[in-house]
């Protein structure tokens, strides 16, 4: 049977547990296209942030 080495130290066992709280990112609807996307996230559909133009809109195929 494995039996570890040295004792798992408390800051260590709190890295392991603090990543078990992550949670999914959230998402928001869009106002405009209706797609969801992240907050403070350039809209890929549309290429909209904030009311202006960033990028180039996707092209539907």
């Amino acid at each position: 049977m494995a039996v570890p080495r040295k004792k798992v130290t408390r800051m260590k066992r709190g890295f392991r547990r603090s990543s078990d709280a992550l949670k999914q990112p959230a998402y928001v609807e869009d106002k405009d296209s209706g797609e969801l996307r992240r907050p403070h996230h350039v809209d890929l559909k549309s290429g909209m942030y904030r009311g202006r133009q960033i990028l180039e809109p996707k092209e539907s195929i």
